[in-house]
């Protein structure tokens, strides 16, 4: 190369004269530039997010006022924690606490494993067109909705023409009323929520299967390994960071018994089970218009889910799994 060549070009720095920090700044400008169209992409989802999930935010005054229509948000009179004591020294109100806690819970402990051993269990297949059956089979439920769903159930369990009773009348077993009793509805809550949702979250353990390199099946195959010594030291470590990702954003949800299942299984005679924050806030909030006392109520359970994500990720942190 001729010493022209090598020759800066005048009034344009060449890379090794200008300062770092111009250099850094250039890389930025160019990285900007080249992700514009993915930043153009982002801007629908930003707005979702901050229209429908952060000003609505400023609602939660309502809590500390006495909310009229005529007033409004900001000019309705301010009552400081008068709802909050309202609601917690009412024995209704505990009930629905704990109706809303204990389900969710029977919902995580039960729903939150069986994904993970589907996933496991379709990952052992071997034969690719059953794999797709089975998957498709077990993901279609996602997409009914409650409405749909909860037909289901009436169809199969209904006291008069569930096809279940029907099928114990042919046993000459007299017909249950499943959907009466406590214990029995409770089972089918978390039966039907289990069954419409495990396909989703297996096909997200599935993908996370996929990252798992191969050759170490190999090799704990040579080394005498089993099966189920495989599960347990491979597997199983490989999905960990998806387990306890999805596990701490689960934990969000315990407080968050979703509307559309329960309002559609429900019935007076599992009241005392059934009646949950999410019922609560629709019968008092909406068809009552007691806006104040159910956004007090619906306050606090966002309080405690984030307490609840807090530890969670707290805990995954001694094991060095945490989110942040």
């Amino acid at each position: 190369m001729s010493r022209l060549e090598e020759a800066p070009v005048a009034g344009v720095p060449s890379e090794q004269h200008t300062p770092r920090s111009t250099q850094l700044q250039l890389r930025r400008k160019r990285k900007l530039k080249q992700n514009v169209p993915l930043y153009l992409m982002l801007l629908p989802v930003f707005a979702f997010y901050l229209i429908f999930k952060y000003i609505p935010m400023g609602g939660l005054i309502i809590a500390f006022k006495s909310y009229n229509f005529a007033d409004g948000i900001l000019h309705s009179p301010w009552v400081g924690l008068k709802h909050f004591r309202l609601l917690f020294s009412s024995a209704n109100t505990v009930q629905i606490l704990w109706n809303t806690f204990w389900l969710s819970f029977l919902n995580l402990a039960v729903g939150f494993p069986v994904p993970i051993i589907l996933a496991i269990l379709l990952n052992e297949v071997r034969k690719a067109w059953f794999k797709k059956w089975v998957q498709t089979i077990i993901y279609l439920p996602h997409f009914f909705s409650w409405v749909i769903v909860s037909g289901i159930v009436l169809t199969l369990f209904a006291t008069d023409y569930g096809s279940v009773n029907k099928l114990l009348k042919l046993l000459s077993i007299e017909p249950k009323t499943f959907l009466y009793e406590s214990f029995s509805w409770i089972t089918i809550f978390v039966g039907s929520g289990v069954w419409k949702e495990m396909g989703f979250s297996t096909i997200i353990y599935l993908a996370a299967l996929t990252t798992i390199d191969p050759a170490l099946y190999e090799s704990a195959g040579m080394d005498g390994a089993s099966k189920w010594k495989q599960i347990w030291h491979i597997t199983l470590p490989g999905i960990r960071h998806t387990i306890v990702l999805l596990l701490i954003l689960a934990m969000g949800r315990v407080m968050e018994v979703g509307f559309d299942q329960v309002y559609n299984l429900q019935n007076s005679a599992v009241a005392d089970v059934s009646e949950v924050i999410s019922t609560y806030i629709y019968k008092i909030g909406l068809q009552q218009a007691q806006f104040s006392l159910t956004t007090a109520m619906g306050l606090f359970e966002s309080v405690v889910s984030f307490t609840l994500v807090l530890v969670a990720n707290w805990i995954a942190r001694k094991f060095d799994q945490a989110l942040w």
